[in-house]
């Protein structure tokens, strides 16, 4: 990660594995600030939520994923037709994602949307950026929770799903999410030891029974 390269992993040990959810087609976890979804290439980054899951139901697979840095619900399906059915549902945006996040400074308005394409800063990887003329549309709604001393609590609801879509979009605003290794300034990163973006809703509907379902995870900042 040319990016980041004094980073090391130290994935959180507890809890181990924290389950919301499972039935006979899918299960819904709580992921921890720090783990990994998928496995990196290199050894000591094979530690992630996908193995953990898979030492207690062998079948599960991925369906979409979290940043390393973001705590909250994913979900995994135990079969493929549920895996089908799921991944279906993320590409035709039929699912509803929030998320919470303490970000730097007072943001005004009190809601808004903001639509900014988004690409991969190639020479920076990871990074995303915004670029106009080769950037993929991405979209995020906002709305102001609280306004705090140095900081502002607020939700956002991605409209698209961009890898780093959220905190792009929030630098873009002028308020990088505090605790953002790769994109907070200074003064946002001192403010707390991990990035304060927290997976807090999903609804989907179940992959074999139709109903409309919601899942949520307590913030732990």
């Amino acid at each position: 990660m040319s990016a980041n390269p004094d980073f090391v992993y130290a994935p959180p040990m507890s809890p181990y594995l924290e389950i919301l959810y499972r039935d006979e087609d899918f299960i819904v976890v709580n992921k921890p600030s720090g783990l990994l979804s998928v496995p990196g290439r290199l050894e000591e980054h094979q530690d992630c939520l996908q193995h953990r899951v898979q030492r207690v139901l062998p079948t599960a697979t991925i369906v979409h994923r979290l940043d390393m840095a973001t705590s909250g619900v994913m979900v995994m399906a135990l079969n493929k037709p549920s895996h089908v059915a799921i991944s279906r549902q993320f590409e035709k945006r039929q699912t509803e994602k929030t998320y919470l996040a303490r970000v730097y400074g007072n943001v005004e308005p009190e809601s808004g949307e903001i639509d900014l394409p988004l690409i991969c800063d190639w020479p920076n990887r990871p990074k995303q950026m915004v670029d106009h003329e080769r950037g993929k549309k991405a979209i995020t709604r906002y709305q102001v929770l609280a306004h705090e001393e140095h900081t502002t609590l607020v939700k956002l609801m991605p409209v698209t799903g961009r890898s780093h879509q959220l905190r792009v979009h929030m630098l873009s605003l002028g308020h990088p999410i505090i605790g953002d290794r790769l994109y907070a300034h200074p003064e946002a990163l001192a403010l707390s030891p991990r990035l304060q973006l927290h997976a807090k809703a999903l609804s989907l509907f179940h992959p074999h029974s139709g109903d409309s379902m919601c899942f949520t995870a307590p913030e732990n900042f």
